[in-house]
């Protein structure tokens, strides 16, 4: 493909670092329509010698514009100007430094989508589009295809020390699609449901749908308070938490809890749903064992999802049932089957196998320990203080006062924090703002990003 012309950048007599000259010229020659969506730019290394500087300098431009949503890395292809990016052919920035699609400054949820190798993926996407047959355009299997069950299963195995067989696994189109096939299949309107508190609230509705009782369980620093759930709750037939590191504190649950869950959801014939959701994000040491790994009880359902290790377009989610429970499920999966695709399935069963997956994890991890370090750092300048977290996507920003209107300041300015009193359900505790620092592609970035929090709120 032939490579779109860069115009010359204009040394300027600000003070603003070259590399911000070099990502603002840029900007403008895509606004203006000098560089059209879609167009390939120069290898780092070739602007480089261009421009005469180094290329650690046009690296941080590009990973700015890429963070921003301007550009688009496509592996060894190259760098190109997002598809998404419209011009006025005038200069004007009609995007106003977002492009439509992209990320907003700290939102929560998203991997970083700049280090996903899209390339490969496009390559097991093509080869297994050529290597359909008419069968695979049948409809596919309620409880999930069959080489993506086992790749899961031989995922889990080695890398969660969870042994399960590839029939207690049932693929679904994300967590919530999964929830919805536990509660259909084993809940009965009136039962209780233990919940963090703080925890994951998108999930409230579903428990409210199905005529249950949710039980706000507090949260410190060992995790969910067991204890607490076992005086007040103890005839619950539900527990839903995050184990691993807790949604949004990020704390481990500790080892004594974990026995005594598993204690009460065995004498009490209950069942606990374990949210994996993005466990393999741990920047010191191991990633954390699941509960699961230590149900010897057979009362865990494992919940966990591709959307936070590859991508959230992709919709799959995969539950790990008992095997006694295993047939209650085939049965309800029969009437509410699995909707992701079959070729998106049997893709991701290619990308684990093949060993993209791990070498993907290896990448994020390493790349997410400098990112969450270097937003640490920007907003700590900026006089904040970062509660401490041993892993994870996220992190909480301690707020002194209300949260809550802190939050709408923000978010008045563009940024997609929030406020940590969203999350509880009716224990009271202190404010904080959660921000994610996946899309955070250099430290410049993340200085900008802190000192508008800082502006926005003062």
């Amino acid at each position: 493909m032939k490579q779109k012309p860069v115009p010359p950048v204009v040394a300027s007599h600000h003070t603003q670092p070259r590399y911000q000259q070099i990502a603002r010229q840029l900007k403008q020659a895509i606004n203006s329509g000098e560089l059209t969506a879609g167009s390939r730019l120069p290898s780092s290394r070739t602007l480089a010698l261009e421009l005469g500087v180094a290329r650690a300098t046009v690296e941080n431009a590009y990973g700015d514009l890429v963070a921003q949503g301007w550009l688009e890395r496509r592996g060894q292809a190259g760098t190109f100007v997002s598809p998404s990016v419209k011009s006025d052919g005038g200069g004007e920035n009609v995007s106003a430094a977002r492009p439509q699609g992209a990320p907003r400054p700290f939102q929560m949820g998203l991997p970083a989508l700049d280090l996903f190798p899209r390339a490969i993926w496009a390559r097991l996407m093509g080869r297994r589009l050529r290597q359909q047959t008419r069968f695979d355009l049948m409809l596919p299997e309620p409880g999930g295809e069959a080489s993506l069950k086992q790749a899961i299963a031989d995922y889990l195995r080695f890398s969660r020390s969870i042994d399960c067989q590839p029939e207690q696994i049932f693929v679904t189109s994300g967590f919530q699609a999964g929830l919805a096939l536990v509660l259909s299949t084993l809940a009965r309107p009136g039962d209780g449901i233990w919940l963090e508190d703080p925890g994951y609230r998108f999930v409230r509705p579903d428990f409210a749908k199905a005529g249950m009782q949710v039980r706000a369980i507090p949260v410190d620093g060992e995790g969910m308070q067991v204890d607490y759930g076992l005086r007040h709750f103890s005839d619950a037939r539900f527990a839903l938490l995050t184990p691993a590191h807790q949604s949004p504190s990020g704390v481990a649950l500790s080892l004594p809890r974990r026995h005594a869950l598993l204690e009460w959801a065995s004498r009490e014939q209950s069942w606990i749903i374990e949210d994996d959701y993005d466990s393999e994000f741990r920047y010191h040491g191991k990633p954390l064992p699941p509960l699961k790994s230590l149900d010897s009880p057979q009362r865990v359902i494992y919940a966990g999802t591709f959307s936070k290790s590859m991508f959230p377009a992709l919709r799959v989610a995969w539950l790990v049932v008992p095997p006694h429970a295993v047939e209650d499920f085939q049965r309800q999966a029969r009437r509410q089957p699995c909707t992701a695709p079959v070729l998106i399935q049997q893709a991701i069963a290619d990308f684990l196998r093949e060993g993209h997956f791990w070498r993907h994890l290896k990448k994020m991890r390493q790349c997410y320990a400098e990112r969450r370090l270097w937003l640490e750092e920007a907003l700590r300048a900026q006089g904040f203080a970062v509660v401490p977290q041993e892993g994870g996507i996220q992190m909480v920003m301690e707020v002194e006062g209300d949260d809550l209107a802190v939050e709408g300041k923000a978010r008045a300015a563009g940024l997609a924090v929030q406020a940590l009193s969203r999350w509880r359900i009716e224990h009271a505790g202190r404010g904080g703002l959660l921000l994610s620092f996946t899309n955070i592609s250099s430290y410049e970035l993340a200085q900008r990003y802190a000192l508008r929090l800082r502006l926005a709120i003062t």
